[in-house]
């Protein structure tokens, strides 16, 4: 186990703000590990809190190691916060920063200034998302052996990561031709951003029905450009939003992993040695998708119960990920809408989706403006993208830990008046 700090912001600017906190850690003797993405949630309030406190956070988790002791910790965090203006007479209102100590390897700490793990750490979901991203089977001392991914099974709601998908192909089924060009990406990418978006997914390669099969070289020549820029622009933020592949092909995710990125999207379901042997080599984030056939095959489809069916390649593949020594921290699963399922059976794995997270893996969920939404929608952009946020707001309820859609800016709006409400 390791150390893991909180931080969050809900005054001014919020990104720089977190930013501007952990360089100040680094600068006194508490270095940096890992970091999680950032996620915007709700501001925490007491009852009689005044309308005005009610600004949203944005929140994160970092892993970190030092030599100080858990009060050394505690009084350089509080040092930070005075430098950065926060004011400590009131509890509840809103500040440029927030940080808390949420757990130190296995001690337990309970004094009259410091309570180590955090009071309240398995009830608060702004604490359990970012830390989930980080270290989902991680039980915390003094409380069992229940892993933050299963605690956080039993909040009302699980806040999600909201990942952007980026084709830069002429050919994908819903946005071909849009991000080709290279000012156009760079352009999206940067707006995805500034609306919220946790994670961007990069993809050079269709998978849609009757896609043309491309070679590792051809799909590096449409995405390599994009990520060498994107991940050297993050370099210098420790609130980037982090960038993931989507790719089947090793080559192209060695060369990804090589540039920086975090995450390796998988769309044939982490299957082929080489990918296999590159995951247990690389401390890198894998999404395995369950598919019958890449590009997707209307005529190949489940014949039995969907979710049954996929939960039985799951288990198989569990195995089989353990064997090769890949660590299931790292694997993020995704059950595969509309790649050899019927509309139906498409419908039956989102009403589903909650049951995944019992393997113990998070779980993400690419639903946005496929073609089973056809069977009760018009075919027109606007609608899909409708339906594919009524959609997005059940999956927020079940606790899906990613959501990868195309049309980040509306779906973040109404997941903000949605997540107001839900408490």
């Amino acid at each position: 186990m390791a150390i893991y700090l909180g931080l969050g912001s809900n005054l001014g600017d919020r990104k720089q703000n977190l930013h501007d906190a952990i360089v100040q850690l680094e600068q006194r003797g508490i270095r940096c590990v890992r970091y999680s993405p950032v996620i915007e949630t709700p501001a925490l309030l007491p009852t009689d809190a005044p309308w005005e406190w009610n600004l949203p956070y944005l929140n994160m988790a970092i892993e970190v190691s030092t030599e100080l002791n858990p009060q050394q910790v505690l009084e350089t965090i509080h040092s930070i916060q005075s430098s950065m203006k926060r004011d400590a007479s009131k509890r509840w209102a809103p500040r440029p920063i927030d940080i808390d100590i949420l757990l130190w390897h296995r001690e337990q700490i309970s004094t009259e200034s410091l309570s180590i793990p955090h009071v309240g750490l398995h009830q608060r979901h702004f604490v359990l998302t970012p830390l989930i991203a980080l270290a989902p089977s991680l039980t915390i001392p003094g409380r069992g052996d229940k892993t933050l991914l299963q605690w956080s099974t039993e909040l009302p709601h699980h806040i999600p990561l909201w990942m952007g998908i980026l084709n830069a192909t002429p050919d994908s089924f819903s946005d071909g031709g849009v991000n080709f060009e290279a000012s156009a990406l760079m352009n999206n990418a940067s707006q995805m951003i500034e609306h919220g978006a946790s994670i961007l997914d990069i993809g050079g390669e269709s998978t849609r029905p009757g896609a043309e099969h491309i070679d590792p070289a051809t799909e590096w020549q449409r995405i390599g450009p994009f990520i060498t820029e994107l991940t050297k622009a993050g370099q210098n933020s420790f609130a980037r939003a982090q960038i993931s592949v989507d790719t089947r092909h090793a080559d192209t995710a060695a060369k990804s992993i090589a540039c920086g990125v975090d995450y390796i999207n998988d769309v044939s379901g982490l299957n082929d040695p080489a990918m296999i042997e590159l995951a247990s080599e690389n401390n890198c984030q894998w999404i395995a998708m369950h598919s019958v056939s890449v590009p997707a095959d209307p005529k190949q489809i489940l014949t039995d119960d969907p979710v049954q069916e996929v939960t039985h390649w799951l288990e198989s593949k569990l195995t089989e990920w353990s064997k090769a020594g890949i660590s299931l921290d790292n694997i993020i699963f995704d059950p595969g809408v509309g790649f050899g399922k019927d509309p139906l059976q498409s419908i039956k794995l989102l009403q589903a989706a909650s049951q995944f997270r019992q393997h113990g893996m998070r779980l993400l969920i690419g639903h946005s403006r496929k073609s089973f939404l056809k069977q009760f929608i018009s075919d027109d952009i606007h609608d899909r993208d409708q339906a594919t946020i009524g959609a997005s707001m059940h999956l927020c309820q079940q606790g899906v830990d990613i959501i990868r859609v195309h049309n980040i800016a509306d779906h973040i709006t109404a997941y903000r008046g949605w997540s107001h409400l839900a408490g």
